[in-house]
């Protein structure tokens, strides 16, 4: 059984505390450490590559350097990592900046202890976990104007209809008789294409345009 490792980001130390020790009752998941900002994570994943986590719980509202600056950080120089907000914020603002910064996901800090193992659950298969409110934030916030304006491929259209399901890329890869580093291209090329950053952008495109239907 996969074990997947994750940093809690969080100014409350007591928090951090009891959050660190709810995701280590999760029997695939395990806290390497906490920080008070995202000054302090920087400064770890800069220290050694056994402290890159594959998942930052982070919150938004820190001193010194803020969740958004941080997942912004971690997307440009840690692609790989995935972000996901923990908060008690939940104006759409907000939810709309860090998703835009690169977070997979937004939770509130009075998630079910389920849900976040979930969450965690589904980022690890997926790449993403958007819960229903999120989701129609998030197609709220698609004009449209720019992408009914862009031409996509066939075998891009089929990427993007398989991205929206539960297979992960290396499924997809096997339906379409493609290498996975050929679906890794067509990931990062649609991505650009798009204008988004992360596979959660993709299946709003998908739903938004009439791609995919749920």
């Amino acid at each position: 059984m996969n074990n997947y490792t994750v940093v809690v980001v969080d100014d409350h130390t007591l928090l951090s505390q009891a959050i660190e020790a709810m995701v280590n009752t999760f029997e695939q998941f395990k806290v390497l450490y906490t920080c008070k900002n995202g000054k302090e994570l920087t400064e770890h994943f800069a220290d050694s590559p056994s402290k890159v986590a594959n998942i930052v719980l982070m919150d938004i509202n820190m001193p010194i350097m803020n969740g958004i600056e941080t997942t912004a950080w971690i997307t440009t120089n840690y692609p790989e990592v995935n972000v996901m907000a923990l908060s008690v914020e939940d104006d759409d603002s907000t939810v709309l900046k860090m998703l835009k910064a690169g977070a997979i996901g937004y939770l509130l800090k009075d998630t079910e202890k389920s849900v976040l193992e979930k969450a965690l659950l589904e980022t690890t298969k997926h790449g993403f976990y958007h819960t229903k409110s999120v989701t129609q934030l998030l197609m709220k916030s698609i004009t449209g104007k720019i992408e009914n304006q862009i031409d996509l491929k066939e075998k891009e259209i089929e990427f993007l209809k398989l991205a929206c399901s539960e297979l992960t890329y290396k499924e997809i890869a096997d339906i379409m008789c493609l290498s996975p580093k050929t679906i890794d291209n067509y990931r990062n090329e649609l991505f650009t294409k798009l204008n988004v950053k992360n596979r959660v952008g993709l299946v709003m495109y998908a739903i938004k345009n009439k791609i995919y239907t749920p």
